[in-house]
């Protein structure tokens, strides 16, 4: 690949697509039975994670956002092998790059069922709130959230320790959830991520959005009362 990636492990989740700005475009986070990568692409600072078993290095690569060559020149980089292709929802700045990607590496698709007409291509395998993506011995729980799509999936990846790493799509981000736009779409939206997002997992979760910096949802949960009263 011609794009030369610079991947740190210094992890701090807060970077940009151009690389000069940061002095990194990826960052690598290892956790005790994963690595996660997070890189930013586009014009609108997209965010694209790669998830790898530690055991079997197995990958999953979550949106190819955009920017081809730069998400192939990463995955070349890494150790171990991309297996699948996910894409956290329809919205065309989180899938420019995936008929290149899926050009070149030839493995499965996914999206949420509701989503899948939304992609450039079909998707190999479509997804609903509780089913589960295997990532070699890693089990990703998925949780359907409708809203900002109809078929807007998150993922949960929980260590051994029993944290949970949540990769949120746009339906969760660092103060509030993701953007709507017809009347009803944002109580839909708040309810599901309050009901299977906050309900369910612990303080400690991190939040991966698909845009900018990440967060934890003790951080957020203070502010849900807040979220719902001004209404986005």
């Amino acid at each position: 690949m011609s794009n030369q990636v610079i991947l740190t492990d210094d992890y701090t989740g807060v970077l940009s697509s151009d690389p000069d700005h940061h002095g990194a475009n990826a960052q690598r986070r290892v956790l005790d039975n994963a690595t996660i990568i997070k890189m930013s692409v586009g014009p609108m600072d997209n965010n694209v994670y790669v998830v790898t078993d530690s055991a079997t290095g197995t990958s999953l690569l979550i949106d190819a956002a955009n920017d081809a060559e730069t998400i192939l020149a990463l995955i070349d980089q890494l150790p171990g092998t991309v297996t699948q292709i996910l894409t956290t929802h329809g919205h065309f700045d989180h899938w420019q790059a995936l008929e290149e990607v899926h050009r070149v590496l030839q493995v499965p698709t996914l999206v949420g069922a509701a989503d899948a007409d939304e992609l450039p291509l079909d998707p190999d395998h479509t997804l609903t709130d509780g089913d589960t993506v295997a990532v070699g011995d890693l089990t990703l729980d998925v949780i359907g959230i409708r809203g900002h799509t109809e078929g807007s999936v998150m993922l949960a990846l929980t260590e051994s320790s029993g944290r949970v790493h949540l990769f949120s799509g746009d339906s969760l981000f660092p103060g509030g959830v993701g953007k709507t736009w017809q009347p009803g779409d944002f109580e839909i939206l708040l309810d599901g991520v309050t009901a299977k997002v906050f309900d369910r997992f612990g303080d400690d979760t991190v939040v991966y959005p698909g845009h900018g910096k990440d967060t934890e949802l003790g951080i957020e949960r203070p502010h849900l009362g807040e979220w719902r009263e001004r209404g986005w």
